[in-house]
């Protein structure tokens, strides 16, 4: 649909005396210069005028207005793209939420009546940063409808399906009344075109009787409420063919057995003012008992409050009355106060406070000051964190899972045999690993295997494979049903492994076996098969259970009780009995912070800091026991000095994917050196690590070990 430029400036002008910012005004109307008068825009011209006169009936503010027209005419985006991320990153924003909303729709339409339209409605909660985006694609959708009579049917039909589907519950869940009455009705209208010409035939009958009624009614209560001295404004209350139909399914009744169609609403000036008039209203006619709801007293959870009561008014007939204070009825109207979970049934609680900020926001422009809109928007931007992510399969079925679940969390989401058998997966068309963290929007392939099971690496924390405990639950269960024998192997050799890796192969597992209530060492196995405890667990209590252990070496002679001596600035030791000795890390074991450790006085060269473990310590303190001093770990950072050996399949970017890790880690490399073997097709690596404590060595030989052709990364010395 074409539009000449003139059709452009006369948006623009209509935008502008909707608080459109001058300086973003100055920038479209130069760009809009440079444009050549058969530009067009992606809407009709009146369903873009409509659209901003709806935002502008709503208070939305000024970037709003912008980004809405700037969509409406995709050939100024481009030469204000620079000056829009620099002058006006807000629009720019509204700009983006607009083009992902826009997946939404296509998921929707790919979908069919197969849809899962909550999901898609989180979906498109979770992909849109700036939530003013929400209101700008209601009035837009909102704009169509009216004119959805002009296009064809199937074109008309699925319009009204999208409308029915997402728009009309995303106004019901901001309250914003407005707009939900109107899109319900007119989707209602092309949906189900038969039943909706029949109650609006049904209440055309009958519109002139009832118009009568309620002026009757509203004269009598006026006279009432003005002899007590109340001020108040009183008007009929329109009932909306779609809310009809929709009390008829619910309550099992024909249209003239509903008593709400007949209804008024009490606007007065405080709260006071609400429960004299209800009184009043109740003095004048008899009140129904079981109709009648003080939502002021007790308000709904999402803060909506009235009195609604109903009559048996004039003529024998049922009367709604709703009284509100002028506030309150304010804040319905602009969708302050929302109340979703009455129309629609559920939600829950971090997605409630999610709707409540959107309340909010919509509210904004009542807010004193600009300084109020900048700290609002700053809150928002700190609050709106989503706990849970938005995925899709292949087919366009929304799959959530919780902040930073992976692939693998998916392919259990989507099935427990599918998370059994997977074996790979596409993010958006690109093969990534299992460990890849999904984030709202990506659509996800998982590859299976006819056969297969899970793996037990999946179960440790560390290895990053599984963040919902959902589905590590699905995988403990698995391997809870294998039988005893198995679980004990594949626990010792799980445990061995990490032991092996971090130079405690031999230690005496008995000795911790109680910490994790496990009554023997085959019983500490099975905890280590079935993911209740990770072998980096066992490994920590094995070096504290050495450290508690460890005892000064017995001297020749009697001594004093030794004092400590306080650690030096910036040394990584304390060493009870002396001071001011040099203090050093011994090469021949390399303690690591964390491990349990002695000190040997040498001649020349201060305090040697060995591993207790360490065979050269031990061959000393037999030598000369009375050299041996107690060494405790100071508080100062700075790193240890470790040596890694790796063993390895040799092939391409070995050492770049080696080294990347390392970093990732934030380790240290100090010193590589390589030994190929020709023959054997395999690299050893020896590498010279500072890290900062047993904590990250042990977490990096761990990702060492996982990587790809890697055969084994253990420490060395």
């Amino acid at each position: 649909m074409s539009s000449a430029v003139p059709d452009i400036q006369a948006l623009l002008e209509r935008a502008s005396a909707a608080a459109l910012p001058a300086s973003a005004r100055d920038s479209m109307q130069q760009a809009l210069l440079q444009l050549e008068p058969g530009v067009e825009l992606s809407e009709a011209q009146p369903v873009v005028a409509d659209t901003l006169d709806t935002l502008a009936s709503l208070g939305a503010d000024g970037e709003v207005i912008a980004a809405t027209l700037l969509f409406a005419v995709p050939a100024l985006q481009e030469p204000l793209k620079i000056p829009l991320a620099g002058r006006f990153p807000g629009i720019a924003g509204l700009l983006e939420g607009q083009a992902a909303a826009a997946q939404v729709w296509a998921l929707h339409a790919e979908q069919g009546r197969g849809a899962n339209n909550e999901g898609l409605r989180r979906l498109l909660l979770a992909i849109v940063r700036d939530l003013r985006v929400v209101p700008i694609l209601l009035a837009r959708q909102l704009a169509r409808m009216r004119r959805a009579d002009r296009l064809p049917q199937s074109e008309r039909h699925a319009l009204a399906q999208l409308t029915r589907d997402i728009h009309a519950p995303l106004a019901n869940r901001l309250g914003i009344w407005q707009l939900k009455w109107e899109l319900e009705d007119l989707a209602f209208r092309y949906l189900e075109p038969d039943i909706y010409h029949q109650i609006a035939a049904q209440l055309d009958e009958k519109r002139a009787g009832r118009e009568r009624y309620i002026e009757s009614v509203k004269l009598t209560l006026r006279e009432a409420l003005a002899g007590h001295g109340i001020a108040a404004d009183i008007s009929g209350r329109p009932k909306h063919i779609y809310s009809i139909w929709r009390k008829m399914q619910k309550k099992q009744v024909s249209f003239d057995e509903l008593y709400d169609l007949r209804a008024v609403r009490i606007a007065v000036d405080d709260v006071a003012a609400c429960y004299a008039a209800l009184g009043i209203v109740h003095a004048l006619w008899l009140p129904i008992p079981s109709e009648f709801d003080d939502y002021i007293a007790r308000p709904k959870a999402n803060d909506y409050r009235s009195l609604h009561t109903a009559v048996v008014g004039p003529e024998g007939r049922t009367l709604e009355v709703q009284i509100r204070t002028h506030e309150m009825h304010a804040q319905a109207e602009l969708g302050v106060a929302a109340h979703w979970r009455y129309k629609e049934g559920g939600g829950d609680k971090a997605f409630d406070r999610k709707i409540a900020w959107m309340r909010r926001l919509l509210d904004q422009s009542a807010e004193a000051g600009q300084d109020g809109d900048s700290n609002l928007a700053g809150d928002l931007g700190a609050e709106l964190i989503e706990e849970r992510i938005y995925t899709l399969t292949p087919k366009g079925e929304v799959i959530d899972l919780p902040q930073g679940g992976t692939v693998l969390d998916f392919a259990y989401h989507v099935h427990t045999m599918v998370g059994h058998r997977t074996r790979g997966a596409k993010v958006n068309g690109r093969i990534v690993p299992l460990t890849h963290a999904l984030r709202s929007g990506d659509r996800v392939e998982i590859l299976t295997s006819k056969t297969g099971e899970p793996k037990r690496d999946w179960l440790l924390p560390a290895n990053g494979y599984l963040a919902s405990g959902r589905s590590r639950d699905k995988v403990r269960a698995w391997f809870h049903r294998l039988d005893r024998t198995r679980n004990l192997q594949a626990g010792r050799e799980l445990l061995e492994r990490e032991l092996k890796r971090l130079g405690l192969h031999h230690a005496d597992l008995a000795a911790v076996a109680k910490k994790f209530h496990a009554e023997n060492v085959d019983e500490l196995y099975i905890q280590v098969a079935l993911g209740d405890v990770g072998p980096n667990q066992i490994g920590r209590a094995l070096h504290e259970e050495q450290r508690a252990q460890s005892q000064p070496a017995p001297v020749s002679q009697p001594r004093r009780t030794p004092r400590r001596a306080p650690a030096q600035p910036g040394s990584r030791f304390t060493v009870q009995g002396v001071g001011n000795l040099l203090v050093q890390l011994a090469r021949c074991c390399q303690p690591v912070a964390g491990e349990p450790i002695a000190g040997y006085l040498t001649r020349g060269r201060g305090v040697t800091v060995h591993r207790t473990d360490c065979a050269a310590f031990s061959r000393l303190a037999a030598a000369n026991p009375q050299r041996v001093l107690p060494v405790e770990w100071g508080q100062a950072g700075g790193g240890y000095e470790v040596d890694v050996q790796i063993t390895a399949i040799d092939r391409k970017w070995l050492l770049k994917d080696i080294t990347t890790l390392i970093a990732q880690e934030d380790a240290n490399v100090l010193d590589i050196n390589s030994d190929n073997a020709r023959d054997s097709g395999k690299a050893r690596l020896r590498l010279r690590l500072k890290v900062a404590d047993f904590g990250q060595l042990s977490t990096l030989l761990r990702k060492l070990d996982a990587l790809p052709g890697v055969q084994e990364a253990r420490r060395s010395g």
